[in-house]
């Protein structure tokens, strides 16, 4: 079974792009006039600490239901990495009522889907189902959380799966290890200084009784949100999360918590890499950007839209088609619960130099610093955003991903109905000031990375 990235939905967002950017000026909205909707929201704490969000929708008979724990790669101990990742796993092969795999079989017998999301912050559980099934969800999502079996059995299988799934994205793919190997150079101190799939080594060396340890420390009911999303009573909703999770203790402990931040970062750092299965040189450069739902994420966050949103970006239109040095050149920026990276890369023609790209990459980003970005470029950023935000509202699924990471990575569901005017309101002048502040090559990392037979 597969729990990874959702699928996303570009050509409707383009679609609705376009029309907000195509129609005629006099025909044309201003977002204020077209906002979503505030959602009307409700939360509740059960007297085990469990953080419970309520929203109500009745257009259709639909609900999607999403377990959030507050764990992911950031919480493991060096030489314990990957284990949030593991427990993504392990979390469906079975509990005390109910078999291995079991669990997706139930969901899909009755119409619905499942699936599952390992973080840097959390690991995340969710179905979306019919809505007269609500009590029988809510019972398969206690029965895990309070009775898993981690048997020696299930531990060994899953770790396998596990250390495949890497071969498969990490180890056999090209370029396949660009982001461990920046996030290892970039934090010295910092918990992200690895990735949620975990290093083959740690894997390996795992022992069943770290694995329990882990699960008894991280996955309970007080490190942990249920967020539902639909069609569904409130009231009746609480009282089947009370009858089934209400019994689960919480830990005996405060969850513990890696309180280890990064330094700031006083000069460049450079780091050379070659890797056998690569057939043309790279260019990666990560700046140090701050946390999510920080002031400065809004406007950073189109400013990596101007830079790296597609085809039509600054990076992709003067690498690639201007001055075609690059096959590929793109960013993104990393949003998590603790300052991480923004990431510019380029994938380089044969005959240029991983240098040709980092001078190239430099300039575009540079280019944000010294002239204001155009009103229209600035619009087609905020069409984008606002696009995204309308298609966030139009199903219950990614309504729930946003309340539960509101909640638990910004500690503030309210965030969700805030979070909008924030990206709207940000001018030329915001996104010229935050791409002198974060990109500045003195607190930033490149990785220059050329082609070898030799492998690593």
């Amino acid at each position: 079974m597969s729990h990874s990235l959702r699928c996303g939905v570009a050509i409707l967002c383009l679609t609705i792009v376009g029309i907000l950017c195509n129609r005629p000026a006099a025909a044309q909205q201003k977002p204020a006039d077209v906002m979503p909707p505030q959602m009307d929201y409700t939360v509740r704490t059960l007297t085990n600490g469990l953080q419970v969000i309520f929203l109500e929708d009745h257009a259709v008979p639909v609900i999607n239901l999403q377990v959030w724990y507050h764990v992911g790669a950031k919480d493991e101990l060096p030489g314990r990495t990957g284990f949030a990742h593991l427990f993504e796993h392990l979390m469906f092969k079975g509990s005390a009522h109910v078999p291995a795999e079991e669990h997706s079989r139930i969901i899909e017998a009755v119409g619905g889907f499942d699936n599952a999301e390992t973080t840097d912050d959390t690991t995340n559980f969710f179905e979306t189902f019919p809505s007269n099934y609500l009590e029988r969800v809510l019972w398969l999502e206690a029965d895990r959380m309070g009775s898993l079996n981690v048997s020696e059995e299930n531990f060994k299988s899953e770790r396998e799966v596990v250390k495949e799934e890497r071969r498969v994205r990490i180890e056999n793919q090209p370029y396949g290890h660009l982001e461990e190997d920046l996030r290892a150079a970039a934090f010295t101190e910092h918990a992200y200084h690895h990735t949620a799939i975990g290093s083959m080594a740690d894997l390996d060396n795992a022992k069943i009784e770290d694995v329990r340890q882990f699960s008894n420390t991280f996955y309970k009911p007080n490190n942990a949100t249920l967020v539902i999303v639909g069609d569904f009573n409130s009231k009746q909703a609480l009282l089947w999360t009370q009858k089934y999770f209400g019994g689960i203790p919480a830990s005996a402990q405060p969850i513990p918590r890696i309180n280890h931040p990064e330094p700031p970062q006083a000069a460049e750092r450079i780091v050379q890499k070659s890797y056998s299965n690569t057939p043309l040189p790279a260019i990666v450069i990560g700046y140090k950007i701050p946390a999510r739902y920080a002031p400065d994420s809004y406007p950073l966050d189109l400013a990596s839209n101007i830079l790296s949103g597609g085809e039509s970006s600054r990076l992709y239109r003067t690498l690639v088609y201007q001055d075609q040095i690059a096959v590929e050149a793109a960013g993104s920026a990393d949003f998590a619960e603790d300052p991480n990276l923004y990431s510019a890369y380029a994938i380089m023609n044969p005959g240029h130099s991983p240098e040709d790209g980092q001078k190239a990459l430099v300039a575009v980003l540079d280019g944000l610093k010294t002239q204001p970005v155009e009103a229209r470029e600035l619009e087609k950023a905020k069409n984008q955003e606002f696009a995204g935000f309308i298609l966030g509202r139009d199903t219950d699924e990614e309504k729930a991903i946003a309340l539960a990471a509101a909640a638990v990575i910004g500690k503030d569901p309210g965030l969700v109905n805030t979070e909008l005017p924030r990206y709207l309101s940000s001018t030329p002048d915001d996104i010229q000031r935050v791409a002198k502040d974060y990109f500045d090559l003195q607190h930033a990392t490149v990785m220059l990375v050329t082609t070898s037979a030799a492998p690593q």
